[in-house]
């Protein structure tokens, strides 16, 4: 391969292996573009510089797939047009081969059984799989523009070296045949559901790795997250004609299907053989999930801005009722929080009875059918919820998990509050949840990868519970609604760009116009925890003297109100210095007859009243509850 010298001196991406090794062919070229090597020199380096920027690569699939229900394995063709937008030279490419991880000795067994609190759906269960009880996923060939290229299966990675560089802007199609066995359902995937489900096929097809500005994404699968690229999904599968699919994308042939797909008034044919094939196109997703059972109901429920809600479940005495209900709470949850979140951006979702609690997937969820209808309800709206912070903002879950699971669980207990029209506070869970975790011992700080976590608990206490926290508390720095501005600000900014936590930190400090930078900083990446209290009120000539104490080793603003006896009520207003600004004052609080900022290097602050102690009855910071203090008995003075 001949390469031009202009390409040496400006393809400065991270893999540049091919250029090193083309170096020696092209070094006697270079004398004759010695006129122009100063302007190649200054364009390279001016490349180099946009290269520090952000970019998102593309992927197009079309996949045609064969199932046997008989023996649950199935066979596969996929084309996918790569198209690498980073400024980066590639010469390798990963994909993800996710059902090898059930198999006895894989590192997910491994992982869950050596894990101080294994997850008990998994536990040692992997470790026990027959050989045709576990999973397995399989490329039997592999191309790149028609030229085969190596590959090495490496558990659940197939690492591919490429026959020819992917330069950046350009597309590349590689030709796949791939085989796959579905493995008894354990963890989120699998056959034959503890419920009766047939099938919940997710992480099924070789999917590739996302490569962003950090490089590959390539971890090994050991049952936490996910990271996926955009795309366009073309996806037919032939299985047994008693079956009935339902998950991403919208079915293209529904006259030819039937099973409550046609439309209203046609006769579905007949199918002429034992198997029918089912034809989905799922447009700007990341991912593709489907269920299948032959004893699945589908029902359809169209919303009135034109979005098509289903629901796919196995009637019966533990599910019929609560699935009828159901189809009265889906609608309602994506009308709440696509006003409050951002629209929701398909014209349809899938509620499907499988897996093995509740996952999220494109355009749909998996979620296990025999609960109560609270409980049905709920899962449902959490897994809908990730439709926006899963599937459409689609942060690494791996780096940033809870920028996922925890925005997650904050919009779904807003949504069930609003559903239900309950006047709790929605997040109160999620605060003991923290408080469990901040004073266990155990608590690693929000920056750790997800895979690494050193036990469940500190996982997903912090993604879920300190991850909804995170906004929450948010919302007492910055005012309720300058926090609810930037969530839909975001939405409408970040949406199909994988934002990460500096992206929203921005974008709240934009709304607010104060700093965030301490806050990401202390709640992220530190496990330092918030503890203020009152440590004096006491007389001082006709005046009120209040000193307050800061604990805990994260600073943060303080709301004090000061309740008199004659019922009323005002407030002191504390912020930081390094806040650089100040929330206004919020709707339906006391009113603010003091701003004092607090630097965060002084551990204590006394304030004077211009009050008498007599006229006292009480004196507590932020009687809200959204400061997440982990010591909160020292919070309130009563005379």
């Amino acid at each position: 391969m001949s390469i031009h010298p202009f390409f040496l001196i400006t393809g400065l991406g991270r893999e540049r292996d091919f250029l090193f090794l083309a170096r020696k062919k092209v070094s006697m070229q270079l004398s004759k573009w010695k006129p122009l090597v100063g302007l190649f020199l200054f364009v390279g380096i001016a490349s180099g510089f946009a290269q520090t920027g952000r970019f998102q690569q593309a992927v197009k699939y079309k996949m045609d797939v064969q199932m046997d229900v008989k023996t649950n394995q199935y066979t596969g063709t996929q084309e996918l047009v790569y198209t690498n937008n980073s400024p980066d030279t590639l010469t390798r490419v990963f994909y993800h081969l996710y059902y090898n991880a059930f198999q006895p000795g894989s590192m997910m067994d491994v992982r869950s059984r050596t894990i101080a609190d294994p997850d008990r759906r998994v536990g040692d269960r992997i470790s026990k799989l027959k050989s045709d009880e576990i999973g397995y996923l399989h490329a039997k060939s592999l191309t790149m523009n028609g030229k085969p290229v190596q590959f090495k299966e490496v558990e659940t990675i197939l690492e591919v070296t490429l026959p020819e560089p992917i330069l950046p802007n350009t597309s590349t199609t590689f030709q796949m045949e791939f085989e796959g066995q579905v493995p008894l359902q354990i963890r989120r995937s699998g056959r034959d559901s503890e419920e009766g489900v047939r099938y919940s096929m997710s992480q099924w097809y070789p999917k590739m790795a996302n490569y962003d500005e950090q490089g590959w994404h390539a971890n090994p699968y050991i049952g936490r997250e996910f990271y996926g690229i955009w795309g366009d999904f073309d996806v037919k599968i032939t299985i047994d004609k008693t079956y009935v699919l339902g998950g991403t994308g919208y079915l293209q042939n529904p006259n030819e299907i039937g099973h409550g797909y046609e439309d209203e008034g046609v006769k579905v044919p007949e199918p002429k053989g034992n198997t029918l094939t089912w034809h989905f196109v799922a447009p700007q997703v990341h991912d593709f999930m489907w269920g299948a059972d032959y004893k699945y109901k589908h029902d359809k429920v169209q919303m009135d801005n034109g979005i098509t809600v289903h629901h796919f479940y196995i009637p019966g005495p533990k599910t019929t009722e609560n699935w009828e209900k159901l189809k009265e709470y889906t609608p309602k949850a994506i009308s709440y929080m696509s006003q409050r979140f951002g629209q929701y951006p398909y014209k349809q979702f899938s509620v499907v009875q499988g897996g093995d609690g509740g996952m999220e997937y494109a355009m749909s969820t998996l979620i296990t059918g025999e609960r109560n209808l609270a409980s049905l309800v709920g899962v449902m709206v959490h897994e809908l919820a990730h439709s926006w912070f899963h599937g459409v903002l689609a942060s690494n879950e791996s780096l940033y998990p809870w920028m996922d699971e925890g925005f997650t669980s904050y919009a779904s207990g807003w949504t069930m509050s609003n559903i239900f029209q309950e006047n709790a506070n929605p997040n109160r869970g999620s605060y003991s949840g923290y408080y469990r975790l901040a004073l266990s011992g155990l608590e690693e700080p929000m920056s750790t990868h997800s895979d690494h976590y050193h036990t469940n608990q500190a996982y997903s206490s912090a993604a879920y519970s300190k991850g909804a926290v995170f906004l929450a508390q948010l919302g007492y720095v910055i005012g309720e609604e300058a926090r609810d501005r930037g969530m839909l600000r975001y939405f409408n900014t970040w949406k199909f760009k994988h934002p990460n936590v500096n992206d929203l930190v921005r974008i709240m400090e934009k709304e607010s116009g104060i700093e965030l930078d301490w806050y990401k900083e202390y709640f992220v990446s530190t496990t330092k925890t918030i503890d203020y209290g009152i440590k004096e009120v006491m007389a001082s000539g006709d005046n009120t003297e209040i000193t307050l104490e800061r604990i805990g080793l994260m600073p943060m603003p303080i709301d004090l109100v000061i309740t008199y006896k004659d019922g009323s009520q005002e407030s002191i207003y504390m912020p930081l210095v390094i806040m650089r600004g100040e929330k206004p004052q919020e709707k339906g609080t006391p009113v603010r007859i003091h701003t004092d900022p607090w630097p965060w290097t002084n551990l204590s602050k006394t304030l004077v009243l211009t009050k008498p102690f007599g006229s006292i009855k009480s004196v507590e910071i932020d009687p809200s509850k959204r400061m997440a203090d982990v010591h909160q008995e020292n919070n309130k003075k009563e005379f």
